[in-house]
């Protein structure tokens, strides 16, 4: 990369702007506002969906986001691509895990629609994941508040089933594999990207939907080479990102995996890691 000319940062928000809190640094707001005041870009680039892209990370100021795993892109105000699961294959889905009590939560544009069990499951996950980390579960609970408030806010409106990007699920009842083999073979499964959900808890979206495709779709629209884009991430969901953009950055609360192939390893999310790094590409 070349910091004279104009650049395009993409930033994953679990465990990589946002700290093991949820937060994002005020250390990292500042490197992102001083990246784009000096002519370049910034996309947020995340599994969330629209409506857990807080107004406290939307307001750092982003030229656009791209959601849902690269489901769906915003170009400045613009949707300029949007993939939505099947009704029917939803609606199967939603049967299945209700009769099976797996938790889940459905992620449309327009709210988080969880199911009746989904909060339970939550809270069953973090007392196991809290007693193989030494933590309280108390603890734990309250750094989800901000999500438990979140999913609150939808309860008891309708949903749309035409208009799901993707769904997240809470599973200690039914083997990750089980859940595969059923639909695996025309949708996307992949473990969840938040470690508190436990090991058979996981996502299901549209297959050739990922952060790659969508990068290169952005890229493609900017005009921008790919030598001039940089992306930072901790999950190995940002492996398909760092194969796609000139410069990786890794977190150093990341899996082995994407250690592996980034470019650099910068401090984790808890320690300044965005400023630290970002600050090389500032003149």
């Amino acid at each position: 990369m070349d910091k004279n000319k104009k650049n395009v940062a993409f930033f994953d928000l679990d465990g990589t702007l946002c700290d093991s809190s949820g937060e994002v640094l005020p250390s990292s707001v500042k490197a992102i506002r001083q990246f784009r005041e000096q002519g370049n870009i910034a996309f947020i680039c995340t599994g969330r969906s629209k409506p857990e892209i807080l107004d406290s990370i939307v307001d750092i100021g982003f030229d656009g986001v791209v959601g849902a795993g690269g489901g769906y892109i915003v170009v400045g105000d613009k949707i300029i691509h949007h993939k939505r699961l099947p009704k029917d294959a939803v609606q199967d889905i939603v049967k299945y895990f209700d009769e099976n009590d797996v938790g889940y939560y459905l992620e449309c544009n327009d709210g988080l629609f969880k199911s009746e069990n989904c909060e339970r499951k939550i809270r069953e996950e973090l007392k196991q994941h809290a007693a193989e980390i030494g933590e309280t579960p108390e603890n734990l609970n309250h750094k989800m508040t901000w999500f438990y408030e979140l999913l609150e806010k939808y309860d008891g409106l309708e949903v749309d089933y035409n208009n799901v990007n993707k769904i997240s699920f809470i599973n200690n009842t039914v083997p990750f594999d089980d859940i595969v083999n059923r639909y695996g073979e025309s949708l996307q499964i992949y473990h969840s990207t938040v470690p508190l959900f436990g090991k058979w808890s996981g996502e299901i979206g549209i297959k050739g939907i990922s952060k790659k495709e969508a990068i290169e779709f952005v890229l493609n629209y900017l005009g921008v080479d790919k030598e001039q884009s940089i992306a930072f991430g901790d999950g190995n969901n940002d492996i398909a990102m760092f194969e796609v953009v000139g410069y990786g950055i890794a977190m150093a609360n990341a899996t082995p995996d994407l250690k592996k192939i980034a470019n650099e390893i910068t401090a984790d999310s808890d320690s300044d890691g965005i400023a630290i790094s970002l600050e090389k590409w500032l003149v």
